[in-house]
Formats: C-alpha cells, structure tokens, sequence
C-alpha cells in the first residue's frame, strides 16, 4: 500500500493512503477530541471537534472526515482552535440537561469528560433547550432524547453494523430528532448496539436503572452462556450482584452482542437457581403445587453414579439403542464433541442429535 508522509504538529510521518487526519495523529499519539467519531463506524464529521488546521486551507476542518495528503502540514492544537472546540461545546451543552448527579453515564460519559477538560462551568449560551416526555414503551432501552446530541452515532451502527435501520434523523433545524418511524415506541431487535456506541446518557438500559455507576462496581471478564458462539463479555458487579453487561471493543466479535447477551443476565441473580444436582425421590406420576418438593439435594458423584446405573440398565435389558442424546447450543463446541464421543463410543449408539434448528 502507497505510504505518504505528512507532518503533524511538527512531527513527520508515513501513513497509508486514503488514512484520515484523525487516525493519522493517532498513529502519531496524538489525542483529538471527538463526540461523533467512532472508529468501526463511517465518519460524519457532525460535532465539529475535532477540527484541525491544514496549512494552505484558509479554514479548519474536522479531521474524521479529511483524507492525508502527500507532504500536508496539520496542526491539532493551538489558541484558536481550542477557542473553537471550547465554544462548540458550549453550543452541545446548550441544549443539554445538567442532571449529571442522577444520569446512569456519569462517570463513562464523553461529553462530561470533555466539559471537564475545558472547564466548562456555566454556560454563556443559554437560551430555549429541547424538552421531550419520555414516553418510549419498550422493555429494553431507555431513552432520554434530551441528552442526544445528534451525533449520528446509534443511527450509523443500527444501519452500518445490525443492517435494521430502526432509527433515523427526523425533523430538521432545532427540531432535529433521533426516532423511530412517526415517533412510535422502539420496536427493533433490542441488541443495544446503539447503546454500546452513545457517548452521553440519552441511550442507557432500562435494567441498569439505579443499580450502580461507577463505584463500588467490580468488572469481570467471562464468556457469554447462551450460545455457542462464545461471546466476550464484561459483568458489572456489584454487592455479588451483577447489575449490567457490556463487551470490550478489542474483542473478536468486536464489542457487538445481542440481546440476549447484552440484557438476558437476570437470571444470574434468580434465587430459583439450582446450585447442586437433585435426584427425584418421589414415584414417576406424583405431582405437586411445589416440584423440587419431589427431588432431594445429592453431590455431583451421587449424581453421576445414578446416571450411570439407568443407562447401564437401560442398555443391558433394552440394548444401547434404546438410549438417544440430545446436546445443547448453548455448549462449546468442545463440550458437544465430547458429548457425542461418549454416546457413541461409551454408550454405542448413533442416536445423537442437537437441539440447533435455525
């Protein structure tokens, strides 16, 4: 690939051809302030932060969007372009709620830590804010649209990574709006792809509500369960309570879960979990208002030496092809290999199947 060399605040570089402003001062360690830009998702150039001044261009430019050139001279830093960045984000907050104490993102909010970094205290724009009623009926996905600050974000990956295109930019002006179709309720997969992306409180989980932000919260590493696919992902615990699940973005599958991955962690904390084997003690038919009433607690080797007996028996009276298996999806692929092995050498039948029907 063609390289080309480019000097960035007096620093000179090669990068590949067709590389962004942006992505070339990463390379050369250089931080340049974003809110719209995410780096798995194509540029839109909306927030206007990160803008940077090319030597022979009478104007800045956002640097997401600008392509290297042979021999350009960029520079990411100066008094007037921190002025810019400074009142841009004056113009975002404008409009924005001050409930930093209460938003489920404080703490992991990038427009609170750039309001940080510049120091922003009070606001020497304000004026008419948005207000919207929060309405949305969704069972999933909490959204405060008067935090969104149109960064295009949660639209692009819906479109761009999920491939739905449940949401859209509406309206226009300052009327502009992120919704579903004729503003009904969110009606989508639910994989909250779009919140993993949002950079501010307006796109949260309904489950997370309250739970814990920052402190006091424990992350741990783990592999989703509920399907083979095996799936990276990170619990928030806190109190030995798992409060939400997220995935990091330098992980194969790239940070994107599904719904079930992302949401379906509540049965972590049931306290209807088994957490040792039971054996029925009660006669086949009985039935009772209460079912583990007709079990008792056993060890795994109690277990196991039962279920070794039946089929032992079963084989013995009926033959091994009496006997059939029936693996899960939710297993590794490993734990299935084993599975079958075992059905068909220890037991010696080939009735094995698998629960998968897609």
């Amino acid at each position: 690939m063609k390289k080309l060399k480019i000097t960035i605040d007096g620093k000179t570089i090669e990068v590949p051809e067709n590389t962004t402003v942006l992505d070339a001062a990463k390379m050369a360690d250089i931080a340049i302030p974003t809110l719209c830009h995410h780096p798995k998702l194509t540029p839109f150039g909306g927030c206007r932060l990160c803008i940077v001044e090319i030597k022979g261009i009478p104007r800045p430019v956002t640097s997401c969007t600008t392509p290297v050139s042979e021999g350009m001279e960029v520079t990411t830093s100066n008094p007037q372009i921190e002025d810019l960045r400074k009142t841009v984000l004056e113009l975002i907050l404008s409009d924005h709620p001050n409930d930093c104490m209460v938003c489920e993102k404080a703490g992991d909010c990038t427009l609170q830590e750039l309001a940080y970094f510049y120091g922003i205290r009070e606001n020497r724009f304000a004026g008419e804010r948005r207000i919207y009623e929060k309405k949305d009926g969704n069972p999933f996905i909490e959204r405060d649209m008067e935090k969104c600050i149109l960064c295009g974000r949660c639209v692009k990956v819906c479109d761009e990574v999920q491939g739905v295109g449940a949401i859209d930019f509406t309206y226009r002006g300052f009327k502009s709006k992120i919704c579903p179709p004729y503003e009904k309720d969110l009606d989508c997969e639910f994989c909250g792809q779009c919140v993993a992306v949002c950079p501010t409180g307006a796109l949260t989980g309904k489950q997370w509500t309250m739970k814990g932000r920052q402190m006091g919260v424990k992350e741990v590493d783990t592999v989703c369960s509920y399907c083979g696919t095996g799936c990276n992902i990170t619990l928030h615990v806190k109190d030995n309570t798992v409060v939400r699940v997220t995935s990091k973005e330098d992980t194969w599958h790239e940070g994107w879960l599904c719904i079930k991955g992302r949401f379906g962690y509540t049965f972590i904390n049931s306290p209807d979990r088994l957490k040792r084997p039971l054996i029925r003690t009660a006669p086949e038919g009985q039935s009772s208002p209460d079912p583990l009433s007709l079990f008792k607690e056993a060890s795994w080797n109690e277990a196991f030496d039962l279920i070794a007996s039946k089929l032992s028996g079963i084989k013995s009276k009926h033959g091994a092809d009496a006997i059939g298996g029936l693996s899960s999806a939710r297993c590794t692929n490993e734990e299935n290999y084993i599975f079958q092995k075992f059905i068909r050498a220890a037991v010696g039948t080939n009735n094995v199947d698998h629960c998968a029907r897609l």
